[in-house]
């Protein structure tokens, strides 16, 4: 069986971490332990398919690590558009993701298949330049670079919102109380 396309790699990778996400995220969600599990597995099936290798020539660690330093950021950034609350009357956690958190993803996993597609069509030679000039190995360097930055992007994501849960589990809001936006994000 032939190999698949940098390109059609990308979408496929893509387009399941984000459906994943934004199915899991968007609207008001009830934060429980399968929520964010489910994310985490989701990444994890999506390197077992699609990561083949793990070079180590060269800068292709430092390009890896910065795919995964870029997904730390942006799953902090994703984390602050996620806000919580514990629901006053219920006592239940929820977070309600809108639009600016969509767009996080959409924008990321959008930018991952356009730099594949160009990488295949558009500046195919200045990437083997820059690669030999920076002494990275080959394409699979720079796809794994993305999906180790998915991962990371998910698991800081999670991290923020078990950090989110932790709080509000120790916080005590009355009932009728209408929960109020904190400057993180969390509701008290």
């Amino acid at each position: 069986m032939p190999q698949m396309s940098q390109f059609l790699s990308a979408l496929i990778a893509s387009g399941t971490i984000l459906i994943i996400i934004l199915a899991t995220d968007i609207g008001r969600r009830r934060i429980t332990t399968m929520r964010m599990v489910r994310s985490v597995i989701a990444v994890a099936v999506v390197i077992a398919i699609f990561v083949e290798s793990f070079p180590t020539k060269g800068n292709d660690i430092s390009l890896q690590l910065v795919g995964v330093g870029t997904g730390v950021i942006c799953g902090l950034i994703a984390g602050v558009l996620l806000p919580a609350y514990k629901d006053a009357t219920s006592g239940e956690l929820y977070t309600i993701g809108g639009i600016g958190y969509a767009l996080v993803w959409i924008v990321l996993s959008g930018g991952r298949v356009l730099f594949a597609y160009g990488a295949e069509h558009w500046f195919t030679m200045d990437l083997v330049k820059f690669s030999i000039d920076y002494k990275i190995s080959g394409q699979d360097t720079y796809a794994n670079a993305f999906v180790f930055m998915s991962l990371a992007m998910v698991l800081t994501r999670t991290a923020v919102l078990l950090a989110k849960m932790r709080k509000l589990k120790g916080q005590n809001t009355g009932a009728g109380q209408l929960p109020q936006q904190t400057a993180t994000g969390a509701s008290v």
